[in-house]
């Protein structure tokens, strides 16, 4: 019991970094290997497609990168003898990001995705899909506000 409350400040915050680096890079790096699939199947036939298709592959990964951001921004608050209240708070703000990153690269994997289909048949409007996707990213954006706030 004493070791958690002289320790407990950093042990949470630490908490804290693993939540929004972890959950968010779990679902981006899954995302991308989505959209990934989908585009290389569809450059194998196409290879000028090749830009468009990576716009769209590159789109879950910004939430990994807003995960990395708050986890590293709750890293250089961490200090030795922080107190439980600290370290909660840092704990507190890293959940907005983590959460809502890592829902919100799924479904924009899953829109990026559909979006291919744009590109393959119809490459002149292919813009429309990235603006769905870029739709969901709106609220990775909105969490990561909060959780930069937060801190």
């Amino acid at each position: 019991m004493n070791f958690f409350m002289e320790n407990g400040g950093m042990i949470l915050a630490g908490l804290g970094v693993f939540l929004a680096v972890s959950l968010c890079g779990i679902s981006s790096a899954r995302g991308l290997g989505t959209v990934g699939q989908a585009a290389a199947s569809l450059v194998k036939e196409e290879p000028e497609k090749f830009a468009q298709a990576l716009i769209l592959q590159l789109m879950p990964a910004s939430q990994g990168l807003y995960g990395f951001v708050i986890g590293f921004m709750i890293f250089l608050e961490m200090e030795p003898g922080m107190s439980l209240e600290q370290g909660f708070g840092l704990l507190v703000a890293s959940l907005p990001i983590a959460i809502v990153g890592y829902f919100s690269a799924g479904d924009q994997a899953r829109v990026a995705t559909t979006s291919m289909g744009i590109l393959a048949k119809r490459p002149e409007e292919t813009s429309r899909g990235i603006i769905f996707a870029s739709m969901v990213e709106m609220y990775a954006i909105l969490a990561f506000v909060i959780s930069f706030l937060l801190i």
